[in-house]
C-alpha cells in the first residue's frame, strides 16, 4: 500500500502556480454550499509520519478556506482531563456540526498504533482498537458524516532527508524535537503496523488517500482535490436527495409461542412501611456517601440511567441519591427534546459530553435509550435509524465501563392504572401541575407499544458491563430503596 507512495511524487514544474487559485476558488465555493446547506458534517483526519508535511498541509487548507466554517483540532498527549475519561471522548468533543469541516490533526488512530510500535499494548489489543475504530466510523458514516482520511507517507531514506534538511535551517530547525528522532529508530515498526492498521480500515464508508510527502506542492494538491471531489459528490448527492441511502433495519427478535417478556413478570405489588423505609433510606445514604469517599473511589466514575413510564418515579429515586451526595461530585443531567445544536451532530455527541471525570457521578434523567423508546414509538428517528442504535450504545457503554465507570440502569415499571392514579394526582396538585402535560397523556395511549419497546432494549442492551436493573414502582417506597441500594451495591463490588 505505501510502496506506491515512495515514487517520489511531484507536480510538473509551474503546475501549482497554474491550479492554485481555481483549487481555492472552488474548495470555498463548496465550503459555502456546504454552510449553506447545513446538511451533513466534513471530517478530515491527518496522520502519518514524522516529517511528512502534515502540519504544513493543514495550516494551508486553514488559509485556503473560510476560517468561521471549519474547526481544526491538533491532538498530542491527553490532558488530565482527557486521561479521567475514555479516549474517544476527546474526539467526539472535536466533531463538528451540520455544515461545518472539522480538521483532526492527530485522530483515534494515533495512540492504538503507537501503544502497539512501542509494546505498550498486545497484539489482541490494537485488533480490538481497529475492531472499535470501524465501527465508530460506520457509526459517523451512517449518520451523514462525509469522513476523509489521509496518511501522510514517506520513506526511510526520505524522512531521514527531511528530519535532516529541517534540522540544518535555523528557521526550521525548532519543529524537529528528540521525539521525532526516538519515532525515527521505531521507523520500520512504524511501517509495518501502521500499514496493517490502513488496511483494515480503509472501507468504502471512510477511505484512506496516501499522500507522498516529499514534494510539498504535491501532497497540498492531492489533499485539496481529494476534498474538493469528495464534498462536490456529497453536496450533488444532498441537493438531489436531501438525505442519506438509508441503512437496513435491525432484524426483529424472534420468539417462541410461550416466550413472555420481562417487564410482565415484575411483581408490581411488593411494598414497604413508611417507618421502614425511613429506617433503610438512612441506612443507605449513609453508605452512599461513604462509599463516593473512599480513596478507591476516584479511579471510578458512576453513569446512573433512569428510564421509566411516564409518572413512574424516575425524579424521586434520584432526588433521594443526590441526598447523600456532595453537590460538587455529581451532576443531573434531564434529558428532553434534542435542541439545534445537538441536532447538528451525530446522536450520541450530547451524552458523550456529559461523562464524568473519574471520582464523579453523572445522574441520567432519561438517556441515550430515548432513540428506541420515544423516537421508535413516536416515529422521530427511521427504522434504519433506532435498529443500529442498539450495539451503538452497547459500545458506548462498553468503554464507559473499559474506562472505570460503574454503570446502573433502572427501568422504573409501573401499572398503567398505577400511572393513571399518579397523572390524576398531578392534575389535582398545585405543585405538581408541571409535572403533567398533554403529551404524557398523548404517550399513554401507546402503553402497549412502549412496553415492546422497552422489553426489546432490554434484551439487546442488557450486557454484563451494563446490566439493566428492572424496578417494581408501584410501591414509591420500596422502588427507591431498591435504586440506591443496587448503586451502593453496584460500587461496592467494584472497591
Amino acid at each position: 500500500m505505501f510502496e506506491a507512495a515512495e515514487i517520489g511524487h511531484k507536480l510538473a514544474k509551474g503546475e501549482f502556480k497554474r491550479i492554485e487559485p481555481q483549487l481555492r476558488g472552488d474548495l470555498l465555493d463548496a465550503q459555502y454550499e456546504l454552510s449553506r446547506l447545513g446538511r451533513f458534517p466534513v471530517v478530515i483526519l491527518i496522520s502519518g509520519v514524522r516529517g511528512a508535511g502534515k502540519g504544513e498541509t493543514v495550516n494551508l487548507l486553514n488559509a485556503w478556506m473560510d476560517p468561521r466554517h471549519i474547526h481544526t483540532h491538533a491532538f498530542d498527549n491527553p490532558t488530565d482531563e482527557e486521561r479521567d475519561r475514555p479516549p474517544m471522548w476527546r474526539y467526539w468533543r472535536a466533531l463538528p456540526p451540520k455544515g461545518r469541516i472539522g480538521m483532526l490533526f492527530g485522530s483515534w488512530y494515533t495512540a492504538p498504533i503507537i501503544d502497539r510500535v512501542f509494546k505498550r499494548s498486545r497484539p489482541a489489543e490494537l485488533l480490538q482498537s481497529v475492531d472499535e475504530i470501524r465501527r465508530f466510523e460506520r457509526m459517523l458514516a451512517d449518520d451523514g458524516v462525509l469522513l476523509l482520511k489521509f496518511w501522510f507517507h514517506l520513506s526511510k531514506k526520505r524522512q531521514r532527508e527531511r528530519l535532516k534538511a529541517l534540522e540544518a535551517d535555523p528557521k526550521t530547525r525548532w519543529r524537529v524535537t528528540q521525539r521525532d528522532w526516538d519515532f525515527f529508530r521505531y521507523y520500520n515498526r512504524f511501517y509495518r503496523i501502521s500499514e496493517d492498521t490502513i488496511r483494515q480500515t480503509s472501507l468504502p464508508w471512510a477511505p484512506w488517500t496516501i499522500v507522498e510527502g516529499s514534494d510539498p506542492e504535491y501532497r497540498v494538491a492531492t489533499v485539496a482535490r481529494t476534498l474538493l471531489e469528495a464534498m462536490r459528490a456529497r453536496l450533488d448527492q444532498a441537493r438531489d436527495t436531501g438525505t442519506q441511502p438509508p441503512a437496513q433495519p435491525l432484524t426483529p427478535l424472534v420468539r417462541s409461542a410461550g416466550d413472555t417478556d420481562l417487564l410482565s413478570q415484575l411483581d408490581l405489588s411488593v411494598s414497604m412501611s413508611r417507618k421502614k423505609f425511613d429506617t433503610e433510606l438512612a441506612k443507605q445514604q449513609q453508605r452512599l456517601a461513604l462509599l463516593t469517599r473512599h480513596p478507591r473511589f476516584r479511579e471510578h466514575h458512576v453513569v446512573a440511567v433512569f428510564e421509566g413510564m411516564d409518572a413512574a418515579g424516575k425524579g424521586g429515586a434520584i432526588r433521594r441519591i443526590t441526598g447523600a451526595l456532595d453537590a460538587r461530585l455529581y451532576r443531573t443531567i434531564p434529558i428532553a427534546a434534542p435542541t439545534d445544536e445537538e441536532r447538528a451532530q451525530p446522536y450520541l455527541w450530547r451524552f458523550w459530553r456529559h461523562v464524568p471525570m473519574k471520582g464523579r457521578l453523572t445522574l441520567y434523567d432519561r438517556s441515550w435509550y430515548g432513540r428506541v423508546l420515544v423516537e421508535r414509538v413516536e416515529k422521530f428517528a427511521t427504522p434504519a435509524e433506532w435498529s443500529r442504535a442498539y450495539a451503538e450504545i452497547n459500545d458506548f457503554e462498553e468503554q464507559l465501563a473499559r474506562n472505570g465507570g460503574i454503570l446502573v440502569k433502572y427501568w422504573l415499571q409501573i401499572s398503567k392504572e398505577e400511572q393513571y392514579r399518579r397523572f390524576k394526582e398531578r392534575e389535582a396538585t398545585r405543585h405538581k401541575q408541571f409535572k403533567i402535560t398533554a403529551e404524557d397523556w398523548r404517550n399513554r395511549k401507546r402503553w402497549a407499544q412502549y412496553q415492546t419497546a422497552a422489553n426489546e432494549m432490554i434484551e439487546r442492551t442488557g450486557t454484563s458491563a451494563a446490566p439493566w436493573t428492572l424496578v417494581p414502582a408501584n410501591d414509591k417506597y420500596h422502588a427507591r430503596i431498591q435504586v440506591i441500594k443496587t448503586l451502593c451495591d453496584r460500587i461496592e463490588a467494584l472497591l
